[in-house]
């Protein structure tokens, strides 16, 4: 699944996988499925989209300074990423992140947290995941955050393990780095 935004983003969104109803139907990351909703709409809340949802690829979403991408590439069994998908897709993940230059990236969950770090050529412990957490990255002289959130899923805002409102905050402080008051 190819990314989708701009090519040279201020900000870099990780998610996990195509969505089996979502992104692998429609072919673009977060399209089509619940977690898109939290998503896009909290990117143009914050003036990363043109528009608030996206139900489907011709429906002229844009992404601006923005991009979104997925730690693995294609549908992965009962819709979670195995380790060892994480691992064979990650080298499309570090010549992204290595090509866009993103100043943030927002993990979206523990595995797009992971594969970001192993991007990066770092041990997987060697940033702890929490919710709301922001990391320098060692060792690395791009400057780049990276930021960590709760995944967008459906489970995780039904339960409430991820509230708008907490997800917002997150996406908040990005928009603070980027503007330099932090």
């Amino acid at each position: 699944m190819p990314p989708f935004g701009s090519l040279r983003p201020k900000l870099l969104v990780v998610g996990l996988a195509p969505g089996m109803h979502g992104a692998n139907r429609t072919g673009r990351p977060f399209t089509g499925d619940h977690a898109g909703v939290l998503l896009y709409g909290t990117l143009h809340k914050f003036g990363f989209a043109n528009q608030p949802g996206s139900a489907d690829t011709r429906d002229g979403l844009r992404l601006i300074g923005c991009r979104v991408t997925n730690a693995v590439k294609c549908l992965p069994p009962q819709n979670k990423p195995r380790p060892d998908e994480v691992r064979r897709c990650n080298h499309y993940l570090a010549e992204e992140i290595a090509l866009a230059r993103p100043r943030a990236i927002l993990a979206l969950g523990a595995i797009a947290h992971r594969a970001v770090l192993m991007a990066f050529g770092l041990a997987p412990g060697a940033l702890r995941f929490v919710h709301g957490a922001v990391h320098e990255l060692p060792g690395v002289s791009s400057g780049a955050l990276l930021f960590d959130s709760y995944h967008c899923s459906r489970y995780n805002t039904q339960t409430k393990r991820l509230t708008a409102s907490a997800f917002e905050a997150v996406v908040r402080d990005i928009v603070l780095f980027l503007r330099g008051c932090r």
